[in-house]
C-alpha cells in the first residue's frame, strides 16, 4: 500500500461550542489513524472571520492537518467531511518534494526560536525526511 504526504485544511462551524469542535477534531483524527494514516502535525488556527458567507456562517474554526496516509484514505476522509454538518469547508492536497522541504525548514526555524507556538502540535519523529536522490 503506497503512502503519500498530505496537508488538509478544515473549516468547522464556529457557532459550535468548544466541546463540539474538539469532538469534530477527534473524529477527523480517528478517521485518519484508523485507516492507516499517521498525523505529523496539527495546527489550530482558531476562530476566524470568513471572506464570504458559507452555509449561513460568517466565521469558522480553522484546522490544518499534515499527515501521511494511503491514497485510498482521501476518498474516505472527504466523504466524512461531506456528511458531517459541522464541517463547512475542506481542502486536502498532496505535498510534493518542494512543499515538504519548505515545511521542514519552517519546523526547524520554529524549533530554533526560543518561543514555541502553543497552537501547533508536531511530532518531530513523524515529519517526513527528504531524500536527496538525483535521477539521471
Amino acid at each position: 500500500m503506497r503512502k503519500k504526504n498530505y496537508e488538509g485544511v478544515v473549516i468547522i462551524n464556529a457557532a459550535l461550542d468548544d466541546d463540539q469542535i474538539e469532538n469534530t477534531i477527534s473524529r477527523i483524527q480517528e478517521t485518519i489513524t484508523s485507516n492507516g494514516g499517521e498525523i505529523s502535525a496539527i495546527e489550530r488556527w482558531g476562530r476566524k472571520r470568513l471572506a464570504y458567507t458559507i452555509r449561513k456562517s460568517k466565521s469558522g474554526y480553522y484546522l490544518v492537518l499534515r499527515f501521511v496516509s494511503p491514497v485510498a484514505l482521501i476518498s474516505t476522509l472527504e466523504r466524512m467531511y461531506r456528511l458531517d454538518e459541522t464541517i463547512i469547508r475542506y481542502l486536502t492536497i498532496a505535498l510534493d518534494k518542494r512543499a515538504l522541504e519548505h515545511i521542514q525548514t519552517q519546523i526547524e526555524n520554529a524549533s530554533s526560536a526560543s518561543e514555541g507556538n502553543s497552537n501547533i502540535e508536531t511530532n518531530s519523529n513523524d515529519v517526513p525526511k527528504i531524500n536527496e536522490e538525483k535521477n539521471n
